[in-house]
């Protein structure tokens, strides 16, 4: 391919109109069109989805989070926790700090996807606050125009001393550890299959190439992606609706084996949107979660300007669940954002906030706590999910558990 990809939406429905991309930008995502149309006509005209999710947002060099384009604020195309301010950070370091003094000497704290390096900022200063620093700090960040930003912001606002204790690494870590893995809306980033239900048959979302467009192909199911779809059915005691779609992610256990690698005693902490399987598969939901940012647009258009916007799906939280037993590890509790933000320190965060003289600072922390914990905003609809192994994170998820619910 060597025409860009105009808007198409994956699911038929009429585009949502996008701001153009400028003249660079184009030529940036004609690039890893034509990369991603070279490796569909070499695989005999179509690619899974997943592949296709996976080249749009990883492709070395050209994939939207391996290349070098601004994502997060507001001259990116969203906002995560951790860039609102430090109030997010905080409150996770509160619920990891019991994990890391267990644990003691030694212990690490392992970040997935630093972001801008707000997280680790806030976090560090914060553990360093409750006598609860670990050894190293390691971040895996596949960016490496992100791992230049994460280190001038660490090295300009930290002390020395807390910088030396930051390391970037290029995957899981290799040998036996003890620590805290902490991944926030990274699950939701993870290349993930789609399928659809026709007459029974699992048929799996491929894209192709037609005149210079992608384009979308159904076709048989593998015997994995089947599996994981009749054990969707199975755990919901109904089958898929005929013309159903969907996505799941047959990986997330091996995933999980991977990331969390040899750790011997931790903890694990995920935060991201999504639900639990009922609620995830309910008939009303009939076209999946998958969807785009771009420039703040929310939009179905998963297909428009490969490399230039993210490609997300949410999160079966009783997949993941399932995924954390099965790498051996206790579920340690399952809540909303706002509840796990209540039940770590939240309270004392909104007394120091109270306690801001300029007043434009108070109302700007005061904003950004409502952002984090309203339903209407993020409060409910990003979950928190934490796994221990040989630690007890306490009362980390007492505040409004939902296990029952997975």
């Amino acid at each position: 391919m060597h025409d860009a990809p105009m808007p198409h939406a994956a699911s038929g429905r009429t585009a949502t109109p996008l701001p153009p991309p400028t003249a660079e930008a184009a030529a940036h995502s004609q690039r890893l069109a034509a990369a991603i149309g070279d490796e569909i006509a070499a695989n005999g005209g179509a690619i899974p989805f997943s592949r296709f999710m996976e080249l749009a947002l990883y492709a070395p060099g050209l994939g939207y989070y391996s290349a070098g384009a601004t994502k997060f604020g507001e001259a990116g195309d969203f906002v995560t926790a951790p860039e609102l301010g430090p109030v997010f950070a905080a409150c996770v370091a509160d619920a990891v700090a019991p994990v890391l003094r267990q644990l003691g000497p030694g212990a690490l704290m392992f970040e997935l996807g630093g972001g801008t390096g707000s997280f680790a900022q806030v976090a560090l200063m914060r553990l360093l606050e409750l006598d609860a620093l670990p050894s190293r700090y390691l971040i895996l960040e596949p960016s490496a125009q992100l791992r230049e930003r994460q280190r001038a912001r660490l090295f300009e606002q930290l002390h020395p001393m807390l910088f030396a204790l930051v390391e970037w690494v290029d995957g899981p870590i290799p040998h036996d550890w003890q620590g805290v893995l902490f991944a926030n809306e990274v699950l939701d980033a993870l290349p993930t299959p789609r399928f659809a239900i026709r007459g029974r048959e699992v048929l799996e979302h491929h894209i192709a190439t037609d005149g210079g467009r992608f384009v979308a192909q159904w076709r048989p199911a593998d015997a994995m992606l089947c599996r994981a779809v009749r054990h969707i059915e199975q755990g919901l005691g109904r089958a898929l609706p005929d013309g159903y779609q969907s996505e799941v992610l047959p990986q997330l256990p091996y995933w999980i084996q991977a990331v969390s690698g040899g750790m011997q005693r931790g903890a694990m902490l995920f935060v991201d949107y999504g639900y639990a399987r009922s609620e995830y598969y309910q008939p009303g939901r009939d076209e999946g979660t998958v969807r785009a940012f771009y420039r703040h647009h929310l939009h179905a258009d998963v297909l428009a300007w490969p490399g230039l916007q993210d490609v997300t799906a949410s999160v079966d939280f009783t997949a993941l669940a399932e995924a954390g037993l099965s790498a051996g590890f206790d579920l340690a509790g399952y809540c909303s954002q706002a509840n796990f933000l209540l039940g770590n320190g939240l309270a004392g965060v909104l007394a120091r906030i109270e306690q801001i003289p300029d007043e434009a600072e108070r109302l700007r922390r005061t904003g950004e706590v409502k952002r984090l914990t309203l339903p209407a905003e993020m409060g409910e609809r990003f979950q928190a999910m934490g796994f221990e192994k040989d630690v007890e994170f306490g009362i980390a998820f007492l505040a409004g558990d939902l296990s029952h619910r997975l």
